[in-house]
């Protein structure tokens, strides 16, 4: 099984890049894709289904913002759009489908570098989210989450640590919070399990030459419950081609859909 996720930054301007040319030669089993942008009904037929696959979509209710996709070969058994939580679910950050005992999430955490009301926002989804990561760990279901999380982890996952300790995305309270995930509830950074180095990154400011220099961030992740993350077998970021300021992360497990 291959899983891959993607912040698009805006469906429409990543199939303007060539997405769609590139995401059907890699096939994957299950596309998670954040930042849409774009309501049902602004989307190409050629955004919602290609190649065999299937588009699923939880969009947000103001118009060109947020919203998450899974992007499925299998026809799900199920499709659950949303946590049930109105301030949560108005701008379209989860959505989950099921293949038996696995579930697949495309998540996206909210941002909170334009100021400190979106930084209440995510504080918020932060403390609502965890009781729904927590059943997840105790039920027994196999769970993969995915997408962007808006948070470093640890100082190796960006270039400027030390200017960001201040810093949406890299605040103690975040840091704490995603290790809580990681050490109390037992949850796996899949693509940490198979690779430890250095300057490994998925997310890139347009400013100065962040891209160019490699100066970024490592937000984007495939969390997932213990006995699914053991069976991942290989990982990787894609950066051969751009379809937005983040890139594709790639993991392959040993496991049949």
């Amino acid at each position: 099984m291959r899983i891959i996720t993607l912040n698009v930054n805006g469906i429409r301007a990543a199939a303007k890049k060539g997405l769609f040319n590139w995401l059907p030669r890699q096939q994957a089993d299950v596309i998670c894709v954040q930042e849409l942008k774009a309501g049902i009904g602004d989307m190409d037929p050629g955004m919602k289904a290609f190649d065999g696959y299937q588009g699923h979509f939880h969009c947000a209710e103001k118009k060109g913002y947020s919203g998450v996709g899974i992007f499925t070969r299998n026809v799900p058994d199920q499709v659950v759009e949303g946590v049930g939580i109105p301030e949560i679910d108005s701008e379209g950050r989860y959505l989950r489908v099921d293949f038996g005992s696995l579930s697949i999430i495309s998540i996206y955490l909210p941002s909170g570098s334009s100021g400190e009301h979106r930084q209440d926002a995510k504080f918020f989804f932060m403390n609502h989210f965890f009781p729904f990561l927590r059943e997840f760990a105790e039920e027994g279901r196999e769970i993969i989450l995915c997408g962007d999380w808006n948070i470093a982890h640890k100082e190796i996952d960006l270039k400027n640590w030390r200017s960001n300790q201040k810093n949406s995305g890299f605040l103690p309270e975040e840091r704490a919070w995603l290790s809580a995930v990681f050490e109390d509830l037992k949850f796996v950074d899949v693509f940490r399990q198979l690779n430890q180095k250095s300057e490994q990154y998925t997310w890139w400011s347009n400013r100065g030459q962040a891209w160019a220099n490699n100066v970024g961030w490592r937000i984007d992740y495939q969390i997932a419950t213990a006995s699914i993350a053991d069976k991942a077998t290989q990982v990787s970021i894609y950066k051969q081609e751009r379809f937005s300021d983040h890139a594709p992360l790639i993991i392959d497990y040993d496991y049949q859909l």
